[in-house]
């Protein structure tokens, strides 16, 4: 890290009394952990790393190979909206903190293999090999819920519907929301209320990857941050409530040609604005993505949000204007040909993005390095169309449950092979026992059901 970010940051901290800094990283499932140390060792942690064991870390290290450090991205050293240095009247405070992300690497120097953020920093390598630049946007969908008495009630607060303009609690606190995301430098283009009571969805500024999986992280940490102040919390679970929408994680992406400075995807001459790249790319999400849903929608309860008829997509294609299907190529102004993307709505917001990103672009990359063809769009509802529709025009569906994910990115050598050896067995090992300790368990629906009956 060059010398001019480090006293840029030290400057900040100093213009703001900020005393103490969050060495923060995820874990494999994606949780955020972080080492905090006093502002003055922040040199120190940049020139040397800072020390820590990995061995407490989900999926990072046996005992016998714990030790490893942190190397700080000075690019998002940010101060803590919530924890500033200075009150009101400009008084200093005694517990003002900053926030930097960082790299994990080994022993001997070398990138940790099981480091997420390594994982994806990867595979943006070889697209770069390739010539492309990945840019993301992700739609993180999310719950408001309240609490009583230090728990958390399963029940929305509002009663608003998709877009509705309300002054209820949930727009107040979501324009605290925007005032912190800002705060940190993410760049908050519209917020709204989403279809379920208590749901809301904040979209942020379409950018490179890396910098958008690290501002999704920080995304889900400041907006339970803030709900804690008003006394609610904010969830990212895919299916909180039986029989209303889940929350998801769509994400659009395209590619950016570095050579020709141009977007990869864009084609003029094409009915759907298609670049043949473009094309490839789609086709190689389309083969993959029974593979990569383990670690795109990673949880027990990710498979009770795929289910037909609630918005979430289950068939494996692509459209337009059809919500039903997996990937969706969403309408841009005329002449804006470098805002052509296209949209995987199959993503939720429990997902690891880094890993999530990963794996999105394994995928696509693969298509265009082997030229596939992505089949027929289709424009129908595919929620109407029964099995004998699906079986003729060839449409898969992803797997039902989390345990058939995992046999089927176990299959894929390409996903597999995009998290590393290292990763991939640990995220197995981790998704198995999930998927084991819940199968075990007893529901109150199995209960209600069969207890009296049998």
């Amino acid at each position: 890290m060059s010398k001019t970010d480090l006293k840029a940051a030290l400057k900040l901290a100093e213009d703001e009394n900020l005393r103490f800094v969050s060495l923060q990283f995820t874990d494999i499932v994606g949780a955020v952990k972080s080492v905090q140390v006093p502002m003055h060792q922040l040199t120190e942690a940049v020139e040397h790393g800072k020390w820590f064991d990995g061995s407490s870390i989900e999926g990072f290290a046996r005992i016998a190979e714990s030790d490893m450090f942190l190397v700080p991205d000075l690019s998002t050293f940010a101060a803590v909206p919530w924890e500033p240095g200075l009150d009101a009247d400009g008084k200093k405070l005694e517990t003002g903190s900053a926030r930097v992300i960082c790299d994990i690497f080994t022993p001997n120097g070398d990138p940790f293999p099981g480091d997420p953020r390594q994982v994806l920093r990867g595979q943006l390598a070889r697209a770069r090999d390739l010539g492309f630049v990945l840019n993301t946007g992700p739609e993180l969908e999310f719950f408001l819920l309240r609490r009583q008495n230090g728990t958390v009630e399963a029940l929305p607060h509002d009663a608003a519907a998709y877009f509705d303009l309300s002054e209820d609690l949930g727009t107040n606190v979501r324009k605290e929301m925007m005032n912190d995301l800002e705060a940190f430098g993410i760049k908050v283009e519209t917020a709204h209320h989403e279809v379920a009571s208590g749901q809301h969805e904040i979209d942020f500024e379409y950018a490179d990857a890396l910098r958008t999986a690290d501002n999704a992280v920080t995304f889900k940490t400041t907006l339970k941050a803030v709900a804690q102040r008003h006394g609610l919390y904010a969830t990212f679970m895919p299916k909180p409530f039986f029989g209303i929408n889940g929350s998801g994680m769509h994400t659009h992406q395209s590619l950016w040609d570095v050579e020709k400075q141009a977007n990869a995807f864009a084609d003029a001459a094409d009915p759907y604005g298609l670049s043949e790249t473009a094309r490839h790319y789609i086709a190689g999400i389309l083969e993959h993505a029974r593979g990569m849903i383990a670690v795109l929608a990673p949880l027990v309860n990710s498979y009770k949000r795929l289910v037909p008829g609630f918005e979430a997509p289950v068939y494996i294609g692509w459209a337009r204007i059809n919500r039903s299907a997996l990937i969706r190529i969403p309408q841009i102004s005329k002449g804006q040909m470098n805002s052509v993307r296209i949209e995987l709505r199959c993503p939720d917001p429990s997902s690891n993005p880094y890993l999530a990103f990963a794996a999105m672009l394994a995928a696509g990359l693969d298509g265009i390095e082997r030229k596939l063809e992505p089949p027929e769009p289709v424009e129908e509802n595919l929620y109407h169309f029964d099995a004998a529709q699906l079986e003729s025009r060839r449409i898969r569906q992803l797997p039902g449950t989390l345990r058939e994910a995992l046999d089927e990115l176990s299959a894929d050598p390409v996903i597999s092979g995009a998290l590393g050896e290292h990763l991939f067995e640990r995220f197995v090992e981790a998704k198995t026992a999930e998927w084991d300790e819940y199968r075990m368990q007893v529901s109150n629906w199995e209960v209600d059901r069969y207890l009296e009956a049998f």
